[in-house]
């Protein structure tokens, strides 16, 4: 339980600061048991109430399966009272099998996100207005060692490094990280347009009055990344993501993006372009970015089709369709939020007309 106990103190100590007599909700597989029952006891003894929401293997894969239209729309009373009075929540990324939504109908998903946008919608707010907080965090499993095409142990001890558990002290470590990127965040502060060169990418954004957010493992956990939500009609040009990634189970390569207006007119993929369309069709907004961010973890070197890790990979861009969050000034909703990755080893950003950052680096200047 070392690994586990180190991770829960971390995440509920650093990321989420829980406070006496709050309510926190820890959603799960069971396969994760074991950090579950950690963080459940971490915050019980910070006097703390937890309420477990643990799944079994293919839950999802049968409520797509089974669930009629109407039930796809339905929000229990109970999940949105939830959603307006939990305090915060742990959310534990781990899959006895990632690809329980390969064959499930995809329109399915779609109208079920769509419905339940609300609860998004809800949780960002009062998150804007320090009512709640949350926590992305992993614990491995065979499957998502599998995806990395990496033997279990292996993949663990990059899990375990990616969150900065293999150092004497991982709270100090973070924070190291969080004062390196509050420097980041200091220069991109007052930028206006935002505007990215590379591999059939020439894209700018408009940014103006829009806050950049450090990222440093309160919300996600590993963490690595600075970022924005642009002004949602300014995207103008193209982009093309050379990451591979996996979204609700399915993998999609290549994808390509054109933009006029803020909104996707054009888009292709060289894997489950089908796929990326539907996706794309969830709902009004989802055409629209709802965020650019530099990744900058250098303990995540390549992708391992888990965008926990992989939107951090040092030396990316990546930039997320559909919602935007409202603590950087995004106003875009959508049931949708697919956040694709882009090497900048080969490429380059400008700042207002100025040269900021080439080759996967932030310049002097």
């Amino acid at each position: 339980m070392f690994y586990e106990e180190k991770l829960a103190r971390l995440i509920c100590e650093y990321s989420l600061e829980i406070k006496e007599n709050q309510v926190v909700e820890i959603r799960g597989e069971a396969c994760a048991e074991p950090l579950i029952k950690a963080c459940f006891k971490k915050i019980l003894q910070m006097g703390a109430y937890p309420i477990v929401k643990m799944s079994f293997a293919d839950q999802m894969a049968l409520f797509y399966r089974y669930a009629n239209e109407k039930i796809l729309k339905m929000i229990p009373e109970s999940i949105m009272v939830a959603a307006k009075t939990h305090d915060a929540m742990i959310y534990i990324d781990s899959e006895s099998n990632t690809k329980q939504l390969s064959g499930v109908d995809k329109q399915k998903i779609a109208v079920n996100r769509n419905a339940t946008r609300v609860l998004k919608d809800i949780m960002f707010e009062r998150e804007a207005h320090g009512k709640f907080r949350w926590n992305i965090a992993p614990y491995p499993t065979a499957s998502m060692a599998q995806d990395a095409e990496m033997d279990f142990e292996s993949y663990s001890e990059f899990v375990f490094d990616a969150c900065k558990l293999n150092e004497d002290d991982p709270v100090e470590a973070w924070k190291n990280v969080k004062r390196f990127q509050q420097g980041i965040v200091d220069r991109l502060t007052g930028v206006k347009s935002i505007r990215i060169l590379g591999q059939q990418t020439d894209l700018t954004l408009n940014v103006e009055s829009r806050k950049w957010i450090n990222c440093c493992g309160k919300h996600n956990m590993p963490d690595g990344e600075v970022f924005t939500s642009p002004v949602e009609n300014s995207a103008e040009g193209e982009m093309y993501f050379d990451m591979p990634t996996s979204f609700l189970g399915v993998e999609v390569q290549g994808v390509y993006l054109k933009f006029e207006k803020g909104k996707v007119v054009e888009a292709k993929a060289e894997k489950n372009e089908d796929f990326l369309l539907k996706m794309l069709d969830t709902d009004e907004g989802a055409r629209f970015v709802g965020e650019i961010a530099f990744g900058l973890n250098e303990n995540i070197k390549f992708p391992t089709k888990n965008i926990l890790f992989d939107e951090k990979i040092g030396q990316t861009m990546h930039l997320a369709i559909g919602s935007s969050y409202p603590e950087a000034g995004g106003k875009n909703k959508s049931g949708l939020h697919w956040d694709l990755i882009k090497s900048m080893k080969n490429g380059r950003v400008y700042a207002d007309g100025k040269l900021i950052y080439k080759g996967g680096k932030f310049i002097d200047g």
